[in-house]
């Protein structure tokens, strides 16, 4: 029988669009789009990388919840505000991912609000990070 979890972490932004941060369907594992917040000060940090770190600690709680983690992510969206930014975030993100190698997206569009300058939304399969991976490399 199939199990879906939603989890919800209390956000207004949630509660205002009728959404849930995380839905599990069985093994698949749905994050939605997650900004660096942190949920206990309400509070943005101003620098980019700090908000990326938060980000991550956001969606690793969010898996967390149902018993998976970022090794288990197989798909990654980075919303990036200011082109300018790539590098710096996406040099972050690789020593996040590092290992784990999950296919991803990178865009640069407006966000929500000018105080987000990233936002990451994951797709994760439970215990990928256990299961034997084939790497293949299709050009040099």
């Amino acid at each position: 029988m199939t199990t879906i979890k939603k989890v919800k972490t209390g956000s207004k932004f949630e509660e205002i669009g009728s959404y849930s941060r995380l839905v599990a369907v069985d093994n698949w594992i749905y994050v939605s789009n997650t900004a660096g917040r942190n949920p206990e000060t309400k509070e943005i940090p101003e620098d980019i990388i700090e908000q990326t770190e938060q980000v991550f600690k956001n969606i690793e709680a969010a898996l967390a919840s149902v018993d998976s983690s970022l090794g288990d992510v197989v798909m990654s969206r980075v919303f990036i505000q200011n082109p300018e930014d790539t590098h710096a975030v996406m040099t972050f993100i690789g020593s996040k991912f590092k290992g784990i190698d999950p296919a991803t997206t990178v865009t640069c569009p407006p966000l929500g609000s000018t105080v987000y300058k990233v936002e990451i939304e994951v797709t994760a399969y439970r215990n990928a990070s256990n299961i034997d991976v084939e790497q293949i490399t299709i050009s040099q």
